[in-house]
């Protein structure tokens, strides 16, 4: 659907919208919306949008939606509802609960055969499960920490109220998980690093349950405090995304909420996007969409990955990119 930029056109447009059952919003006045290749599904007022550039749609009503995730053939999202794990279709239909376990933020196999979701692990720490899409009733199975697998399931938490405070304070405890596009590991907070390091993000793989710490803060020799939450791979695996947040031993080494970019084969890292960008998922090799401030709230940007350009998408947060597939 083309943008349409006239009054009339909008009052059109929204009731096609609404006749449809769907709510299609026009791109905001005077920002020229950047155009994507496939869908961003993204969080608004606890509400689940989609949009690639003129129009969006909404998926879900009645608020406390969070961290929406596409499947990798783009034909699904996973997601949280009051804590608790959900997947619809890409429309918007067929909401299914997986599991009553309060989860954080979840990610699908390469596959689409299993989401995997953080919870509290056999150790009291948090830990990662993986649950079946297609089996009814399926029951989370444990990945990390791998001492647990085998292991009784601790009893189910309750939910988590959501953060409050500061932006660093609501990010970091976020639990969010990503799954490699290889299906071989999955990125997330904390980990066996944990026992050296005040916070931690770990690569694991899902076959041995052997982790690789890729960021760490406080303990051992490091005079620093902060955290890495929100990963998410490139879609050819070579790079790994996270948001992070650092104390410094000295003032000139604090660093705000930023995104690091960390290259998995040789472990460089580099910070993209502006300053408290956070939460960036893929679009292609040069480009992402993260969450930004802008006119006074959250906003999704496109953020160039080549020259740090940025530019509004939509208003709302936690963004998700479709997989485009051949």
């Amino acid at each position: 659907m083309q943008a349409i930029t006239r009054i009339a056109g909008n009052t059109a447009l929204a009731l096609l919208g609404a006749a449809a059952g769907m709510l299609f919003q026009p791109a905001p006045a005077g920002a020229a919306t950047p155009s994507l290749p496939s869908l961003v599904a993204y969080v608004r007022g606890g509400d689940v949008y989609v949009s690639k550039g003129a129009t969006e749609k909404r998926l879900t009503t009645g608020g406390g939606h969070s961290r929406p995730r596409w499947s990798a053939n783009g034909k699904q999202l996973v997601l949280l509802k009051g804590g608790q794990l959900w997947t619809m279709k890409a429309d918007g239909t067929a909401k299914r609960r997986l599991t009553t376990r309060a989860a954080s933020g979840a990610s699908w196999s390469p596959d689409g055969k299993w989401i995997a979701f953080a919870s509290l692990s056999c150790t009291g720490g948090p830990g990662v499960y993986r649950i079946s899409t297609s089996t009814p009733n399926a029951f989370p199975e444990v990945l990390f920490p791998s001492e647990c697998r085998g292991e009784e399931l601790p009893a189910e938490p309750a939910v988590t109220p959501a953060q409050v405070g500061t932006l660093s304070d609501r990010l970091r405890y976020d639990d969010a998980v990503a799954w490699s596009p290889d299906g071989t590991r999955v990125a997330f907070r904390g980990g066996i690093c944990e026992s050296v390091y005040d916070a931690c993000l770990s690569i694991g793989r899902v076959d041995t349950g052997d982790e690789k710490t890729a960021a760490a803060y406080g303990g051992g020799s490091l005079q620093n405090s902060g955290f890495a939450v929100v990963p998410c791979w490139s879609a050819d695996g070579t790079k790994l995304s996270w948001t992070a947040y650092q104390e410094g031993e000295t003032a000139a080494d604090d660093r705000p909420v930023h995104l690091v970019e960390y290259d998995v084969a040789t472990g460089a890292k580099r910070t993209v996007g502006g300053a408290l960008d956070r939460e960036m998922a893929y679009v292609d090799a040069k480009r992402g969409v993260a969450t930004g401030q802008y006119r006074g709230g959250s906003w999704v940007m496109v953020v160039s990955l080549t020259n740090g350009s940025r530019a509004p998408f939509r208003s709302g947060s936690q963004p998700s990119v479709q997989p485009l597939v051949k």
